[in-house]
C-alpha cells in the first residue's frame, strides 16, 4: 500500500492491529458458544472477553513472540494469554489457524466490499448529475476514434451511470459470496469442536455458515471478489480514456479541472495534462493484475496448504485500497470536469454534414432508389468534402442523379440535429427511472 494512493478509511481495515483484534473476536465468541454448550466454564470465557476486549495489543511484542515460534496465530495466542491469565487455557479449543485466519479475511473483504460500494455510489452521484446537465448538448459520437453520428453528452454520462450500476450490483454479489465464516477444526470435519460454535461466530460476526470447509474456505469465493474487482477498475478506466481523448488539445471538448496553482509541466507553463485520468489509467492495470495470483490461489494441496497466504497478504490490502483511490479521485473528476459545448459544435460541424450520411442513405431508398446505388451515390458525394473540397449538402443538391429522388428541400431535412435525440428521453428513463 503506497500512501499516495492510500485513504485512510481503507488501509485501516487491513492494518495489523485491525486483524488482531477481529481475531480476538473470533476466538471470544466461540469461547461464548463453547460455553453455551459446557465445553469449557462460563467464567473462562467471561475472562477472555475480560482480558482482551480492552486490551491494547501490541504489534510489536506479538511480532517478537512469533519470530520464536514462527507462526502468527499462535504468536497472538500467546499474546493474548498475557492479558487473560490462567483462563487462556480455554482460548482455541477445537479450532485451527484457518478458522480465526479465513474468517477474518472475509470479514477484512466485506468491510472492504462495504467501502468500495460506498464509493461506487459517489461516482453514480456524479454521473447522473452531470448526464442531466448535459442531456440534450450535442456532441460527435466516433466509432475507430472517427466521427460517425451525433450523441449528447449526456448521454456519454449515462452510459457510463448504466455500467457502474452495474459495477455496484457485482459489488453488491462478491460482498456477499466473501461473507462465510468456518469454525471446522482440522480438515474441516468439527471433529474436535461443535457445529454450533460456527454457527454462533457465523452469526456474531455478520457472516453466513461455510457449507463446507476443508480447514480453509474455498478461495474461488476470493477469486471471484477480486475479478469484480477487476471489472470495476477497468470500467474506471473506460471513461478515463474517454476524458483523455476528449483533452487531446485538437478535441477539446471536455477537460479535467486545473486548480489555481497547479503545474503542468517542467518545462513548458502551457501545459495542462489530464494527469488523473492517466493515474487512473495506470492503478486499472494494477487491480487487474491481481486477478491472476488470486485466480491460482484456488489450487490448493488436498484440505489445504498455504501456498495462498502471502499472496493474499499482498494482493488483498492493495486491491482494495487501490480501486477505493481510484474510485474517489473518479467521483472528484467527473464532478469537476470543465465541458465545452463550444467545442463539441465546433467538432460536430468540421466535416461539413458528412455526420448526416446515413439520413441521406436512407431517404434516397425511401424514395425508391437500390441501396447500393444510394450508397453508391452518398459516398461519392462525401469523399470530396471528407478531402476538405466542398460542403455535402450542396454538392449533393448539384448531383443530378440524387435530384432525381430528391428535392432540395428533402436534402435539407436530412441534416436536422435535433433528429438524433428524440429518443433521449427514452434512454434516459430507461438508465435513470427518470427523463
Amino acid at each position: 500500500m503506497i500512501p499516495r494512493y492510500t485513504r485512510p478509511e481503507m488501509a485501516s481495515i487491513w492494518e495489523p492491529l485491525t486483524r488482531f483484534k477481529i481475531w480476538f473476536e473470533i476466538e471470544a465468541h466461540a469461547a461464548d458458544a463453547q460455553a453455551e454448550i459446557g465445553v469449557i466454564p462460563k467464567s473462562a470465557a467471561e475472562a477472555i472477553w475480560a482480558g482482551g476486549k480492552e486490551a491494547e495489543f501490541d504489534v510489536a511484542r506479538i511480532d517478537e513472540i512469533e519470530r520464536e515460534v514462527k507462526h502468527d496465530v499462535i504468536a497472538f495466542l500467546t499474546h493474548l494469554a498475557e492479558f487473560v491469565g490462567p483462563e487462556s487455557r480455554f482460548v482455541h479449543q477445537g479450532m485451527t489457524s484457518s478458522d480465526v485466519l479465513d474468517t477474518c479475511f472475509n470479514v477484512q473483504l466485506v468491510r472492504a466490499a462495504d467501502l468500495l460500494i460506498a464509493d461506487l455510489d459517489k461516482v453514480l452521484a456524479a454521473l447522473k448529475k452531470r448526464a442531466f446537465e448535459h442531456k440534450l448538448t450535442p456532441t460527435i459520437g466516433r466509432s475507430h476514434g472517427i466521427h460517425a453520428e451525433p450523441v449528447t453528452f449526456g448521454l456519454k454520462m449515462a452510459y457510463a451511470y448504466a455500467e457502474f450500476s452495474r459495477a455496484r450490483a457485482r459489488m453488491v454479489t462478491a460482498r456477499e459470496e466473501v461473507a462465510t465464516c468456518a469454525i471446522s477444526g482440522s480438515v474441516g470435519t468439527f471433529a474436535h469442536i461443535d457445529p454450533r460454535v460456527e454457527e454462533h461466530v457465523a452469526k456474531s460476526m455478520g457472516l453466513k455458515l461455510e457449507p463446507i470447509s476443508t480447514q480453509v474456505i474455498p478461495r474461488d469465493r476470493a477469486a471471484m471478489y477480486f475479478a469484480t474487482l477487476a471489472v470495476v477498475a477497468s470500467s474506471v478506466e473506460r471513461l478515463a480514456i474517454e476524458f483523455r481523448h476528449l483533452q487531446r488539445t485538437e478535441v477539446l471538448e471536455a477537460e479535467e479541472y486545473f486548480s489555481e496553482g497547479q503545474k503542468g509541466s517542467s518545462s513548458m507553463p502551457h501545459k495542462r495534462n489530464p494527469v488523473l485520468t492517466e493515474n487512473l489509467t495506470g492503478l486499472a492495470r494494477m487491480v487487474r493484475a491481481y486477478v491472476t495470483p488470486a485466480l491460482e490461489n484456488v489450487v490448493l494441496w488436498h484440505e489445504r496448504d498455504i501456498s495462498h497466504s502471502s499472496a493474499e497478504r499482498m494482493l488483498a490490502p492493495d486491491a482494495t485500497v487501490t480501486l477505493d483511490f481510484m474510485l474517489n479521485r473518479l467521483a472528484g473528476v467527473i464532478d469537476k470536469l470543465l465541458v465545452y459545448p463550444e467545442n463539441m459544435q465546433g467538432n460536430l460541424d468540421k466535416l461539413g454534414g458528412l455526420i448526416h450520411s446515413q439520413r441521406l442513405l436512407t431517404a434516397l431508398t425511401q424514395k425508391g432508389c437500390s441501396r447500393e446505388e444510394s450508397y453508391k451515390l452518398v459516398q461519392r458525394n462525401a469523399m470530396p468534402v471528407w478531402r476538405g473540397e466542398g460542403d455535402f449538402q450542396t454538392l449533393l443538391k448539384n448531383d443530378v442523379d440524387v435530384k432525381k429522388y430528391m428535392s432540395d428541400a428533402e436534402i435539407a431535412e436530412q441534416f436536422d440535429l435535433g433528429y438524433h435525440f428524440k429518443h433521449v428521453d427514452t434512454i434516459f428513463q430507461r438508465v435513470f427511472g427518470e427523463s
